[in-house]
């Protein structure tokens, strides 16, 4: 149960007294080649999951250092199908859940059942599709669910409480905070209301409420997850392992240990 396997992850890094950690990486970005060991170096540093971007030419909430990583990945001609293909190869060799960041059209020119399928079949534990919002999904998170995999939902800042409410109670998985108005990227600081703003996230969503969008130092990662069960690490971790620099991924990671 593909599901199961996330939520269970997560419920053992809250039990240990840990914080959640999901670095986020984008597939192909150097190679696909690269894609396996590059899963096992996280899942041996301490990650709870994985979210595995999906390069598209056109990605509407990405900064500048993930814009560039999906143009090298897409170089390289690395596409949703053959990520599918080598997550299913190499199911048998991770035990670290993993969970698809990627915009809709992606799946739509795959072709949804069929992209769903293959996701199961490849082992994915779900999907964070940040163009789809709940007035548009249609029957899509029913279709999701009857794959065992978690329609992951993003919450923002400029939502109102009940439609914040809404999004958290229809959410799979956790619940992803985007801790600031804008794509990602790294920032130096948050809003002021930030703590307040995740606190009001934890009091409504039946799942674990995990920040991300501008994480960058440890720093940053203690604080946000002191309001929240965790956090994700996007560009920072993509520029690291662009540029080979592996201590600044296990420090960030660190910081959620107990």
């Amino acid at each position: 149960m593909t599901v199961n396997k996330l939520e269970t992850a997560l419920e053992q890094t809250l039990a240990n007294g840990d914080k959640i950690f999901i670095p986020y990486i984008m597939a192909g970005d150097g190679g696909l080649d690269k894609l396996p060991e590059q899963i096992q170096f996280l899942a041996e540093a301490g990650a709870t999951a994985i979210e595995l971007g999906i390069p598209f030419s056109d990605p509407v909430a990405d900064g500048p250092v993930i814009q560039a990583a999906g143009i090298r990945a897409l170089s390289l001609g690395v596409s949703l199908r053959a990520i599918l293909e080598v997550l299913k190869a190499t199911k048998g060799e991770r035990s670290i859940p993993i969970v698809l960041m990627t915009y809709f059209n992606p799946i739509y020119a795959y072709g949804l059942e069929q992209c769903l399928a293959d996701c199961a079949e490849a082992g994915v534990s779900g999907l964070i599709i940040p163009d789809l919002p709940i007035e548009e999904e249609g029957e899509i998170p029913e279709l999701i669910a009857d794959h065992d995999l978690a329609l992951i939902r993003l919450a923002t800042l400029t939502s109102p409480r009940e439609r914040l409410t809404k999004i958290a109670t229809k959410t799979r998985g956790f619940l992803y905070a985007v801790t600031v108005t804008g794509t990602t990227g790294e920032r130096n600081e948050y809003i002021d209301s930030i703590g307040d703003y995740l606190s009001n996230l934890k009091q409504v969503s039946p799942k674990p409420v995990v920040a991300g969008f501008g994480v960058s130092t440890p720093e940053q990662v203690k604080q946000l997850s002191s309001y929240c069960d965790g956090v994700i690490v996007g560009s920072k971790i993509v520029k690291s392992l662009h540029e080979g620099n592996r201590d600044t991924i296990e420090e960030l990671i660190l910081a959620t240990k107990s």
